[in-house]
């Protein structure tokens, strides 16, 4: 049993029990969350597609962990006019706990 779920803009495949990092929601260690946006259902044999949504499913989470993933560095060269720019970003992350899927 599977979802794909829509949250931050972005879609991620779920399922019970999987760790999901997620873009950062502000949400403390813990927490409960609820994602309503679920896009597609699959079961052993049978399955639903949204129209965008599920009418009335839910996939229940536990906000796991607070982190920031590796970073990336950016690099801006020209060249014969001596223009040289280095800098670094480290994108924030939720780690999700999937605890339970409900479809109505």
């Amino acid at each position: 049993m599977y979802a794909v779920v829509e949250t931050c803009g972005k879609q991620y495949r779920v399922s019970v029990g999987q760790l999901v990092k997620v873009e950062d929601m502000g949400k403390e260690r813990g927490e409960t969350n609820e994602l309503d946006k679920v896009v597609f259902y699959a079961d052993k044999d049978n399955f639903q597609v949204g129209k965008p949504y599920i009418a009335g499913a839910k996939v229940i989470s536990v906000v796991a962990d607070n982190g920031k993933s590796k970073k990336v560095m950016i690099y801006k060269f020209r060249r014969k006019t001596n223009y040289r720019r280095k800098a670094g970003h480290r994108q924030t992350y939720t780690q999700l706990r999937i605890k339970e899927i409900k479809v109505a």
